[in-house]
């Protein structure tokens, strides 16, 4: 994928790539790899969703959400999966985008409403691309 004419940021391995409303697709890749690097299973969280603590109870056994008073240190380490890579995004984004997602609750969310405004659902994506076949 070719680089965004008169590109001027420079390649930080610190600091996630920043989307400036122009070139999604050029973004997404080097977020996606960004945020891989960071940690793999950062990306998992924005794939699949946050991690929600449970616990069993009752005969049969279902699985209920746990009170943030009874969590315990890998519950609370697998949750901070989602606010990490929540962060890396926002980051990445300016105000314009922001107002986009500032109604999300977790990465995943995040992730797919940009997708969905700059690349539109995968129904409409899957209708071009048999419009141009």
């Amino acid at each position: 994928m070719a680089a965004p004419p008169n590109f001027e940021e420079g390649q930080s391995t610190y600091m996630p790539p920043r989307f400036n409303d122009q070139y999604y697709g050029w973004w997404k890749t080097r977020m996606h790899d960004f945020i891989i690097a960071e940690d793999s299973r950062l990306w998992d969280v924005i794939c699949d969703g946050p991690f929600v603590p449970t616990k069993n109870l009752g005969d049969p056994v279902v699985a209920i959400p746990k009170t943030r008073k009874v969590f315990n240190d890998a519950d609370r380490k697998a949750i901070e999966k989602n606010f990490r890579a929540k962060k890396f995004l926002v980051c990445g984004i300016g105000p314009d985008e922001y107002n986009r997602i500032s109604a999300c609750q977790s990465a995943k969310e995040i992730w797919e409403a940009l997708q969905i405004a700059h690349e539109g659902i995968m129904q409409v994506k899957q209708s071009k691309i048999h419009t141009h076949n």
